[in-house]
């Protein structure tokens, strides 16, 4: 790998800047099944079981033939966890046939020898394993023990193949000061890249706001990132790709964003623009992780999948968003009609409706030269099915006084803790720590 300015296009999921009427189908990701044999505390899905009438697998077959001809150029395979379907690799194999690059992101713990070889008979280009946190941080929050070690030997029987590894984590309270000792793991593992994002309140997530990021802990969020990036992955060629909900519009913005230094910026929401999300059986939603119910726009069994993107309301709207749609905050704010807003699954489920989104380190910036720290806290919690979500409130606060002379922190630990954790240390947090953020919130209390 080239640890020289990145540039987007090599990869088969980029997609050009174009007018917001038009669709230019790119990257799918694609829930086979929502049976998973983990019992993940921030899961959006609550994945465990089979989702109710999932495709068949001629109908799977179908799906792949419409998004060839659709003219995407990559699909992820997901779940639930998607290797306990069993026609997983046919479906690949598939998809790889057709042309298309076919990637798997996985929990990794049931990814044993024989599966990595039918992964690799397949066709696939890379598996990336979902690690959010050192092992006994990552057990807690995956609800497995031992899922950490079984995910990071899976990780290295990859390595030995013809298939690239990568690295998915989510950033919440319990992950952020561990996120130094990650780096240092997806190097010595040798992955290609590092996908991150933000924990949203969806699903379980919703249930515990406790572990859920503040808004004001972007302000240590990016900085820790930016160093991350130049001191640790950039050495040993590795590449940082922020998930959609990781923005906008801040000082960082060319030293984390992946391409920022050729002049890539967040521009916009590309949920039923440029990829589309597909559920087991057969929704079609603009981005995989959107909650069902407000953005399925059809079913790939009985609609055309380029139709339901076109035309579907459900989905274009995120397409075709504006200023006029955007509201709180985010509908004054100068990037406005660039931005639009950010992340359409991030703001929806924490506030309920899309286009206004706290979760904006340029929106932190600003109410910090005021003195102002931005929270959330919750005023209804989530009914408790598959892609739900509780709806927050913001409330501003003074920031603090701060102790003369007192060393940086990132979530009360100094940074010299945090940049000095090792990753075979198991956790920078106690176990009562973790129960703590773990807990679920009561139903019927607002929790702040």
């Amino acid at each position: 790998m080239s640890d020289s300015i990145e540039t987007p296009r090599e990869f088969a999921r980029y997609a050009e800047h174009t007018s917001p009427k038009t669709v230019t189908p790119k990257y799918c990701v694609w829930e086979i099944t929502l049976a998973c044999d983990l019992g993940c505390k921030h899961c959006g899905s609550r994945a465990g079981n089979v989702r109710s009438g999932e495709l068949s697998t001629d109908q799977c077959l179908d799906t792949v033939k419409q998004l060839k001809e659709g003219g995407f150029t990559e699909v992820t395979l997901i779940g639930g966890e998607a290797y306990l379907r069993e026609d997983w690799d046919i479906i690949a194999s598939a998809i790889t046939k057709s042309g298309m690059a076919c990637t798997m992101a996985t929990g990794g713990r049931g990814m044993n020898e024989e599966r990595v070889k039918r992964a690799e008979a397949a066709g696939l280009r890379h598996i990336s394993f979902s690690i959010d946190g050192l092992e006994h941080t990552h057990d807690a929050q995956r609800g497995s023990p031992g899922s950490w070690r079984a995910a990071l030997d899976a990780a290295e029987r990859v390595s030995q193949t013809s298939m690239g590894v990568g690295m998915n984590s989510q950033i919440n309270r319990l992950s952020l000061p561990e996120l130094p000792a990650l780096s240092q793991l997806l190097v010595d593992l040798g992955a290609l890249g590092w996908q991150i994002q933000i924990t949203v309140p969806m699903g379980r997530g919703a249930d515990r706001p406790g572990l859920l990021l503040q808004p004001y802990d972007l302000l240590e969020l990016f900085p820790l990132l930016a160093w991350i990036k130049e001191n640790r992955l950039k050495p040993a060629g590795a590449r940082l790709f922020p998930g959609n909900n990781i923005g906008y519009f801040g000082p960082f913005e060319e030293q984390i964003r992946y391409g920022g230094q050729s002049g890539a910026h967040w521009s916009g929401c590309k949920a039923g623009k440029s990829c589309v999300g597909i559920e087991a059986d057969g929704k079609i939603k603009g981005c995989p992780s959107l909650p069902s119910d407000h953005f399925t726009g059809g079913y790939t069994h009985q609609d055309q999948i380029m139709d339901v993107l076109h035309h579907a309301p459900e989905v274009n709207h995120t397409r075709l968003r504006g200023r006029d749609d955007l509201w709180g905050y985010c509908h004054q704010c100068y990037y406005a009609d660039v931005c639009k807003g950010g992340c359409t699954w991030t703001s929806h489920c924490t506030m309920g409706k899309a286009g206004n989104n706290p979760y904006c380190i340029h929106r932190a910036l600003e109410y910090e030269s005021q003195g102002l720290h931005e929270q959330l806290v919750r005023t209804s919690p989530p009914p408790g099915v598959p892609f739900d979500h509780g709806v927050f409130e913001t409330r501003l606060t003074p920031i603090p006084d701060e102790i003369t002379d007192a060393p940086p922190t990132i979530l009360g630990f100094t940074l010299e803790e945090v940049l000095n954790l090792q990753w075979r240390e198991g956790s920078i947090w106690s176990t009562e720590d973790i129960k703590e953020r773990l807990k679920r919130a009561p139903r019927l209390v607002n929790i702040v």
